[in-house]
């Protein structure tokens, strides 16, 4: 999956004092004795099409010394598709190795190696391995640097027509239904569009707790194998996506989902008594005026009727029916 990983991004932080402990530098203890450090280039790969990768990247990968690659067959692959004759060691670097890699990739940028962090697709970090690396090397003081380039993330916000001037990317859902209902939940009344990677299996069940938390009127687009030769794009509301594709998918999937609408901006006090107050002068009563403008605003009648009662007691010459 591009950009996949089972970890999402708040699972990448380093939580533990042992984990810490482990990695001099990110305890906050530069490793550095004075010698070149090496660089760390975070390589972002094709999300399907070997066509996509830069010019940079292709050589970036003749280049290279050291690569670090989700998975060095693939790495191999993409490689070998843009031409490219790898020389240099490749090691692997996937999520269940990624903790125990971080010392020696470490210890090779402090002592000058040069090394190229590569995924399966889209940028190292997110929601693929990479933040526990490029955490430590920062905090050695290890330059970083990055060749950008493909991300399903911005390739299915612009895709999909939803708004996309404000986002929020969510990564993976939790798997377990009590916590992606809670999570969900949480994002109810999230205004900025949403975008999440999501297993092709776990999609229809997605789709059904979106659609119980936002509301099944809520937009949404699935994006399916982005850039490959079976791209799909659905469009509809929660309700109908979650019904149409109860059964899964084949393929990466990016769903991305409209934010909630931003209720309309409070109308004064002031202004919604003066409303009243203009009714009751045009011959409505004074309930019937509160009962509308109370209605059209939103606003509670009781506490609309009080203040216009209020405001009239400070008008000795107003005549108006109750």
């Amino acid at each position: 999956m591009l950009e996949a990983g089972n970890a999402s991004l708040g699972r990448e932080m380093l939580r533990s004092d042992r984990e810490q402990a482990a990695y001099p530098a990110i305890a906050g203890e530069n490793v550095s004795d004075g010698t070149p450090q090496g660089t760390l280039t975070l390589a972002a790969a094709p999300i399907g099409q070997p066509a996509d990768a830069s010019g940079r990247l292709a050589a970036a990968l003749e280049s290279a010394g050291l690569i670090a690659a989700e998975d060095t067959r693939r790495a191999r692959r993409l490689a070998t598709a843009l031409g490219v004759r790898l020389t240099a060691r490749v090691v692997s670097y996937y999520d269940d190795v990624e903790s125990r890699r971080v010392p020696d990739l470490l210890a090779e940028l402090v002592s000058g190696q040069d090394i190229l962090l590569i995924t399966d697709a889209g940028m190292p970090g997110v929601s693929d391995p990479g933040y526990r690396l490029v955490a430590a090397a920062a905090q050695a003081g290890v330059r970083v640097t990055v060749l950008p380039g493909p991300s399903a993330v911005t390739a299915a916000l612009a895709i999909s027509g939803l708004p996309s001037d404000r986002f929020a990317f969510e990564g993976f859902p939790p798997r377990k239904a009590g916590e992606r209902a809670r999570r969900f939940a949480e994002l109810a009344a999230e205004s900025r569009t949403l975008v999440f990677f999501e297993s092709p299996r776990r999609i229809g069940a997605t789709l059904a707790g979106l659609a119980a938390a936002l509301g099944p009127d809520r937009r949404a687009v699935v994006c399916r194998e982005l850039t490959k030769t079976h791209e799909e794009v659905l469009r509809g509301s929660l309700g109908e996506l979650a019904e149409r594709l109860a059964e899964g998918v084949l393929g990466e999937v990016t769903l991305v989902v409209a934010g909630a609408s931003q209720p309309p901006e409070a109308v004064p006090e002031s202004d919604a008594v003066a409303e009243v107050l203009a009714r009751v002068r045009d011959g409505a009563s004074r309930r019937d005026a509160v009962a509308a403008v109370a209605a059209e605003l939103g606003l509670r009648k009781r506490d609309l009727y009080a203040a216009a009662v209020a405001k009239a007691a400070e008008m000795p010459d107003s005549r108006e029916p109750s």
